[in-house]
């Protein structure tokens, strides 16, 4: 690999080609961002309470309460909506379906558990699996065309899942039979999984929603994906503490989903503690609605394999996303801001603003940008679907240890475009930067151990 391998060397002489941040960048990220927070609003709820043991919910965590929470659910609902109240105590549950106008909320002390045995979790429900639509489990939570629904309270959520349960369903999983399937435009009602294709649920996952909010609550042990809201407009993820490190157990993945504020969470994972994506190959292209107007701020980020990650699945696109005044920080976090595609997935990737945020240590790169995730170059008819990103703003950035500052490959026929870095501070960089085909990139007023960042 060669470390300075830069497309052309006249991309990075002439100054007047660099798109400055003050002179003539697409968007005016303040003015922007205000323009989202304005746009989303949490859904309000009645203070009606149906709390769950009106209903037959036994505590203790030994007698299922599916049917009990079920009930509740429809009774809020059909009254105009208000809260389903889950008291103190443990209480196990299958499915839970959120209906409009209904407020999952945990109070303090309480917890549901969350069933081991799949078959609560049928029958199958219309989903997405890694990108992919397809007939599955259902999540954990789930809602489907459904507005004002929320998940709140001091409580916890926690899955149940381990190395015995859910998670050793990956070694089986069907993952390439149902990528064939999305290749072949295979009907979704006909890609039926379930019981022996492998695919575990996510989390919560709201599909084609409106108005939907996370707040406050705690979640453990998920069997795949933790937040997952697929196609949804005004979502507000907010207080939110999640703590698992299952396999591909991502934190939160707006997927295909327009104005979205993530805050103020916490999050340590076995996989990206922020995943925001948009489909996948051919069936991602079918779907065509990019993942837009995204805020992540005031969020801390512990564990995981990137702390603000934007892809594998994009190939719906992702444009304008906003992440400020984050901390980053851990020896077993890779990545703080991850861009990952190929020619496979393709996207437009454009408008990324990674400003203000603070990064401890991260093992491998604070900036990653990589189109040879995984499968690299070449695509399924030669050429492939060729990425398209532009326009990455890194501004006031602070790390103290890590393996690169910049690691950055595009192709040379598809490359990065558009890359600002400015006054930002790399300590402790154990390796020179990576940046292969990479066309109008500007570094301003930045330093690596101590020494200024030269460009070129």
């Amino acid at each position: 690999m060669t470390r300075r391998n830069f497309l052309g060397g006249a991309a990075l002489a002439a100054g007047a080609r660099f798109r400055l941040l003050a002179a003539d960048a697409p968007l005016d990220p303040a003015k922007e961002m205000a323009a989202i927070l304005a746009r989303i609003k949490p859904p309000k709820f009645s203070n009606r309470a149906f709390d769950i043991t009106r209903y037959g919910a036994k505590e203790g965590g030994k007698q299922i309460a599916t049917d009990a929470i079920k009930t509740a659910v429809s009774a809020c609902s059909a009254d105009g909506g208000g809260r389903v109240v889950v008291p103190k105590g443990s209480f196990l549950t299958g499915a839970i379906h959120l209906k409009s106008n209904v407020n999952l909320h945990l109070e303090d002390g309480a917890t549901l558990l969350f069933s081991r045995d799949p078959k609560d979790f049928l029958p199958l429900v219309f989903t997405r699996f890694e990108g992919t639509e397809c007939m599955n489990y259902s999540p954990l939570i789930y809602a489907w065309e459904q507005t004002n629904i929320a998940v709140t309270g001091n409580g916890m959520l926690d899955g149940q899942a381990d190395a015995d349960h859910w998670w050793q369903m990956r070694r089986g999983a069907k993952r390439t039979e149902l990528v064939a399937m999305g290749d072949k435009d295979v009907p979704v009602k006909e890609r039926r999984f379930g019981d022996g294709g492998g695919l575990r649920p996510n989390f919560f996952q709201p599909y084609r929603c409106t108005n939907v909010l996370i707040e406050g609550v705690s979640i453990r042990n998920s069997p795949m994906w933790e937040l997952n809201p697929v196609l949804c407009k005004n979502v507000t993820v907010r207080n939110v503490k999640i703590s698992s490190h299952g396999p591909n157990n991502d934190g939160c993945d707006p997927e295909s989903s327009s104005d979205v504020l993530i805050e103020g969470c916490e999050f340590d994972t076995g996989d990206d503690c922020i995943a925001i994506k948009s489909g996948r190959n051919r069936d991602g292209r079918r779907v065509n609605v990019p993942c837009e107007n995204i805020i992540v701020r005031n969020c801390r980020m512990k564990d995981g394999h990137g702390g603000v990650s934007i892809g594998s699945e994009v190939s719906g696109g992702v444009r304008n996303v906003f992440m400020e005044n984050n901390r980053m920080d851990s020896p077993h976090l890779d990545r703080a801001l991850r861009i990952k595609t190929n020619s496979w997935r393709g996207g437009e990737l454009e408008n990324f603003y990674f400003r203000n945020n603070t990064v401890g240590e991260v093992a491998q790169g604070v900036i990653d940008i990589d189109f040879y995730y995984p499968e690299g170059p070449g695509g399924p008819t030669g050429g492939g679907f060729k990425p398209v990103m532009r326009n990455v703003v890194v501004e006031n950035i602070t790390s103290e240890k890590s393996r690169y500052a910049l690691y950055l490959r595009g192709y040379p026929e598809a490359p990065i475009s558009g890359v600002l870095v400015a006054h930002c501070t790399f300590n402790n960089v154990a390796q020179p930067d990576v940046i292969q085909n990479v066309s109008d990139i500007k570094l301003v007023d930045d330093k690596r151990n101590g020494e200024p960042m030269k460009q070129g």
